[in-house]
């Protein structure tokens, strides 16, 4: 009934236009492919990341061709697309200030900077090495990248411009392992002094704790890896793979290595060197010959005896899965007892591991290597542990849920997508609004449902009249699914049991054809055994009272709040088509055995009027069945048009079920059919000439044809028009074709736009093509980065709606829109739900302004908030953040190396200048203006490098001066108590001065350097200056561009 609408629509607004061909067509400019909404988790996910706050938790989950998909709080998600589609080596949340980053570091050594609550790329860093380690430092703007050839390099993430650029500061492989070439593997800011040492973990297995501000090693271990013993002369060599701290305070480091060994070592900054590791875990995955991938340490307190927990993960380069690929083990530093661990079996080997923690729970999150997500409740792991210290005693193990699709418990097997008028809506944003917040997240894990909360309390379904966008699935169990999907979050309206009329039960047999028109309240269904069910809707709005049906599988008797009437009728063979004639009231059904059944509905008992079968030599599935009048031999003749699976096609004596010709119209060589229409719209004229014939790819007929139905038939290797005449009578000929050279096609379908039509085909390479009909021309191609790799997936569904929405559900992991009109906006709340994170101003209490040793949150251990009053060791000190942050401004910003230019370069660093060290003495402050720049775009270029060059020695020549200033200053004190000590022998040779003048030389000192303060003051006065003169210089640059412009369009016009 609704393409009746659209087709009667069509053929008034063509009566207005002149005769013609196609009246103005579809054009390229009225369409544009692109992604409405994304749902679930994307296939092909490789790397997991998370952002842990009591009110605002985030967790990224990035896939192999360079999608991000984020989720936030109130089942809010997003979808970011990076620039290049390559997999992630690195992902990492980092706040600075009020922003919330994302650094996606790519295969290509690209470090992507997402601004999380914009959902905008904000800049793309690309780094010179091969990036093996990526740590960014929490509470400051500062990140530390290890490379392959050994190098620790710092980036800084500007706050106000979300720029990386590269520091002085770095430690070269000579410095931290001079002993032979080794890549970085670990990263590690020591806990309690983050901003004062940090610990380097090489892939040779040597570890370094790097004291910041001094430039050096202090202290070194894990040197004698390649010395212990080993059973097996011919085994590979011990590489470390990853580590992680053993303790709250950073003096214990845990690290894995290649052969799946773990040990344990000390971290003492008293001594030098430590020859052999603390301790050493054997969990099996050395007998299994399984690298530790990753290791995650986390505290807890249990009771009196001081324990932590760490998690381990195997690496799953083979592919038989171990027997534990992830492992939780209880760690006790005060008895030497029996080994507590919990082995997490998964269906599938693990990729990456994550612990999320919000206000309502905390959960284990890990990634499966078929790119499923599933998570543990962190807080049953933590149950089972303490349970198994007890001897005797066996706990029930933790169990996995996997992260999917609510509500769909079983594959979908048919679908339709029905797109209404938005006039006929009338229910308000804040209503769906409401509905989200109470749907289940796909991260089942993240929270669940209130008791006796359900979204059926919230939503009153009475009807479709208020639905703008309905998606109708059905599924493998036999059950009919109603979606509400006027908003990006799919919301259950209504759920329907495949029912005979005695037995109320669930058929249990897969739906696999589905027609439904609202217009004429009429929904059949077509089974695997062959039945065809007719269910009659009553006129809405429906009974209030009953809410609509729980989506649970509940089967009231006859869904009588719903449902009027059902009729059953049984054909041959699996239903695979169902079309009606609304004029006539016949249902007609194609089976995969190829039997063509018309019934007749309008009685109280369904009647089969003919069954017809189509004989074909290759395959006889009935794939498309269309009511339609033709002229033939002069005269009006009702026909049913068929479309078998091997692209035939025939057309049937709609009264008598007879073919009207004994040959039916086929390719050459035959392939697979995907899609079958007629094009009967009276905008469409087709113009064909007897005996002439037509050559391939978009190659049209001559005038001087009268106007007949067309019929579209796409195939896996073609696109063919034929006239429906033709059709009828037998001739094989055609008018348009397309031929698909370096791709065959999966999926094809039309859409209307107005009064014009347009067909759709996803290709095998993952584009979509937008040709106009019946001409077949391209007017668009578009690559679809969520169609990638679409040939692969075999357990899909894909439907679209008339005004041209694509709607694709993969399994139970994603779901998502891709609309074609540049215009049409179907879809509510896309901006709200697609807002993941937003900065609440009170969490900022908590960031640095603390001490950067903090107090964990309550929730991610419930004992963990005993562990601040616990005292720190002696050598490790806790810190006030703000004071760290501004001395290591001060530290990275001057090379503490000689530089290695080719190390060095990067394309998007500060602007370079001269090198050597800025000296006070050489500085002159003088009135006179610096030498006028070059004009136009060369001002700007100018004055903004030596800003930046100034600037940037400034910051560091001012630290080493205030720092000179208090060592004098306590020197001259120590010279007051002592006399001329060793204090005052030492200023006296720093500063060259005779011993007899000692107080004389260190006030000397004191008051150049109060000088050369001075000068400072004078280069900040001057270089404000210089900005003021900048930011004339770029006024002065737009009113001349805005009067050239103006010019311009005076010239043009005159």
């Amino acid at each position: 009934m609704f393409v009746k609408k659209l087709v009667e629509k069509a053929a008034s607004n063509v009566s207005k236009k002149p005769s013609g061909v196609n009246g103005k067509g579809l054009k390229a400019n009225d369409i544009e492919p692109r992604l409405s909404f994304h749902y679930g988790i994307p296939s092909g996910a490789n790397i997991l990341a998370s952002h842990s706050h009591p009110s605002s938790s985030c967790l990224a989950v990035s896939t192999r061709d360079g999608r991000i998909k984020l989720f936030g709080k109130d089942n809010t998600q997003a979808l970011l697309h990076s620039p290049d589609a390559l997999p992630t080596k690195f992902l990492k949340f980092f706040q600075t200030g009020s922003t919330l980053h994302l650094l996606n570091v790519t295969s290509s050594n690209h470090i992507e900077v997402w601004d999380v609550e914009k959902r905008l790329l904000s800049h793309i860093h690309v780094f010179p090495g091969d990036i093996t380690s990526f740590t960014p430092l929490r509470h400051t703007p500062f990140i530390y990248v290890g490379d392959s050839a050994g190098n620790v390099t710092v980036l800084k993430l500007e706050p106000d411009s979300c720029h990386v650029t590269r520091m002085q500061y770095s430690i070269p492989l000579s410095a931290g392992n001079p002993t032979q070439a080794a890549s970085v593997v670990t990263i590690l800011p020591v806990p309690s002094a983050e901003t004062k040492r940090l610990l380097v973990v090489y892939q040779d297995g040597v570890i370094i704790l790097w004291d910041i501000q001094e430039s050096r090693s202090i202290f070194t271990t894990g040197t004698s890896t390649s010395l212990l013993p080993s059973q097996n002369h011919h085994e590979a060599v011990r590489k470390a793979t990853c580590a992680c701290w053993g303790c709250p305070y950073g003096s214990k480091v845990i690290v894995g290595y290649s052969n799946g060994e773990i040990f344990t070592w000390s971290v003492q900054a008293s001594v030098t060197e430590t020859p052999t590791p603390s301790s050493k875990l054997n969990l099996g995955y050395k007998l299994d010959k399984v690298a530790i991938a990753s290791l995650k340490w986390f505290p807890q307190l249990d009771g009196n005896n001081k324990a932590s927990r760490l998690y381990v993960m195997g690496g799953s380069s083979s592919e038989v899965a171990p027997t534990s690929s992830v492992q939780v083990v209880l760690l006790n530093e005060h008895s030497e007892t029996r080994t507590i661990k919990l082995g997490l079996h998964l269906p599938e080997p693990c990729i990456d591991m994550d612990i999320i923690s919000s206000s309502k729970l905390v959960s284990l999150v890990l990634l499966g290597k078929s790119g499923h997500v599933y998570a543990y409740d962190d807080g049953m792991i933590e149950k089972y542990l303490i349970q198994s210290q007890a001897k005797g005693s066996v706990p029930s193990s933790p169990k996995e849920v996997m992260a999917k699709l609510p509500y769909i418990d079983s594959s979908i097997s048919a679908a339709k997508f029905v797109t209404q008028n938005p006039s006929l809506l009338n229910s308000a944003d804040e209503d769906y609004a409401v509905l989200a917040r109470n749907v289940p997240s796909v991260l089942r894990f993240e929270g669940k449902l209130k008791e006796g909360s359900n979204i059926n309390s919230v939503h009153k379904f009475t009807g479709f009249s208020k639905i703008k966008n309905v998606y109708i699935t059905g599924h493998k169990d036999g059950a009919i699914n109603f979606w509400d999907v006027s908003c990006p979050l799919p919301i259950p309206v209504l759920s329907l049991t495949q029912q005979s009329e005695d037995d109320l039960s669930s058929s249990g047999i897969p739906v696999t054809a589905l027609y439904f028109d609202g217009d004429s309240r009429l929904l059949i269904s077509g089974d695997q055994s062959g039945i065809v069910r007719v269910f009659k809707l009553k006129p809405e709005p429906y009974a209030s009272e009953n809410g609509f049906m729980s989506f649970q599988g509940s089967s009231r008797k006859g869904n009588s709040h719903v449902i009027q009437s059902l009729k059953l009728i049984k054909v041959t063979g699996a239903i695979l088509s169902i079309t009606v004639s609304h004029s006539s009231g016949r249902v007609a059904v194609g089976s995969d055995q190829g039997n063509v059944s018309v019934i007749d509905i309008e009685g109280q008992v369904p009647n089969m009027l003919y069954q017809q079968h189509i004989a074909s030599e290759l395959s006889a599935g009935i794939i498309s069945l269309k009511f339609e009048t033709c002229n033939l031999h002069g005269f009006e003749k009702k026909t049913l048009v068929v479309a078998t699976r091997d692209s035939s096609v025939l057309a049937l004596d709609c009264d008598s079920g007879n073919m009207l010709s004994t040959e039916t119209v086929h390719p050459n060589k035959p392939s697979r059919a995907l899609y079958m229409e007629i094009l009967a719209d009276p905008s469409y004229v087709l113009l064909c000439l007897d005996g002439q014939s037509v050559q391939d790819d978009e190659t049209g007929a001559k005038d001087g044809a009268s106007k007949q139905p067309s019929v579209l038939m796409c195939s896996e290797k073609a696109v063919y028009v034929y006239s429906l005449n033709h059709i009828a009578q037998g001739v094989k000929k055609v008018i348009y074709k397309k031929k698909f050279n370096s791709s065959s096609c999966l999926w094809a379908s039309t859409f209307w736009l107005g009064s014009d039509v347009g067909l759709v085909l996803l290709l095998s390479s993952g584009k979509l093509e937008i040709r106009s009909l019946p001409e077949l021309s391209l007017l668009r191609e578009s690559s679809i980065r969520d169609f990638s790799h679409f040939e692969q997936r075999t357990n899909y569904s894909i439907s679209c709606s008339l005004d041209g929405e694509i709607f694709l559900v993969n399994g139970d992991q994603e779901m998502f829109v891709v609309s074609i009109s540049l215009q049409k906006d179907n879809f509510r709340l896309v901006e709200t739900l697609s807002q993941v994170y937003t900065y609440d101003p009170m969490s900022s209490l908590e960031g640095p302004a603390a001490t950067v040793q903090k107090e964990k949150k309550k929730g991610i251990f419930s004992s963990l908030s005993k562990s601040k009053s616990k005292q720190v060791p002696d050598q490790m000190e806790t810190e006030d953040a703000k004071e760290s942050i501004e001395e290591l401004a001060v530290i990275f910003s001057s090379p503490n190396f000689a530089c290695d230019d080719d190390h060095q370069e990067t394309r998007d660093i500060m602007p370079t200048g001269d090198s050597d060290d800025l000296d006070i003495d050489d500085i002159e402050i003088d009135d006179d203006p610096v030498e006028k720049p070059a004009k136009d775009q060369n001002i700007m270029a100018a004055l903004n490098k030596q800003k930046l060059v100034m600037a940037s020695r400034l910051q560091a020549f001012k630290g080493k001066v205030v720092k000179e200033i208090n060592k004098n200053k306590e020197l001259v004190e120590q010279q007051g108590d002592k006399g001329a000590g060793g204090g005052v022998d030492q200023i006296k040779k720093k500063y060259g001065f005779s011993s007899s003048e000692t107080t004389g030389a260190a006030r000397m000192a004191e008051s150049k350097l109060q000088d050369n303060v001075n000068k400072l003051q004078g280069i900040n006065m001057k270089a404000a200056a210089m900005q003021d003169t900048a930011k004339s210089f770029s006024s002065m640059a737009k009113e001349l561009l805005r009067l050239s412009e103006k010019n311009g369009k005076t010239a043009s016009s005159s």
